[in-house]
């Protein structure tokens, strides 16, 4: 399984479009080569290099199985109109919180999960709830990794 942006490729800079200094929007991000027997993608976005330790962008679960990706600018809903449900970022807010690092330059993970289930989890979901979640189901994982420096 791979995952991949318009926005970015694998290592280079993230756009400010998608971050804390710009429109704060989602990349779009596109998938393909699944694992048999997928009922549903998760998506974890992350900063290990925060200074307080890994800061969580963006959680979403639910994705459907049939789906190839996310659009540009996913809105900040707990559910989308295709079933795909997001929950809390580390901004303490639900849906995509773009890189906005303290100082240096950050990598930032955009991590697919392809799962053999359905999670039907609240808007309150943290990162460590749906990875929680998530035990026992992941078929398969890609990540892709951007980083950012704020100017």
């Amino acid at each position: 399984m791979q995952i991949s942006s318009t926005a970015f490729k694998q290592g280079d800079s993230i756009p400010s479009k998608f971050t804390c200094q710009g429109a704060d929007v989602s990349p779009a991000l596109a998938w393909s080569d699944p694992p048999a027997g997928v009922k549903s993608f998760a998506l974890i976005s992350d900063d290990p290099d925060a200074p307080a330790g890994t800061w969580v962008h963006w959680v979403a679960w639910d994705i459907p199985s049939s789906s190839k990706g996310l659009p540009e600018n996913v809105e900040k809903t707990h559910q989308l109109k295709d079933g795909t449900r997001q929950g809390t970022s580390d901004f303490r807010r639900i849906g995509y919180g773009g890189p906005c690092p303290p100082s240096g330059t950050h990598r930032y993970y955009f991590k697919l999960y392809a799962l053999n289930t359905m999670l039907d989890l609240s808007a309150s979901t943290t990162k460590k709830d749906l990875e929680t979640a998530m035990k026992g189901h992941i078929l398969g994982q890609a990540e892709l990794m951007g980083k950012y420096k704020k100017t």
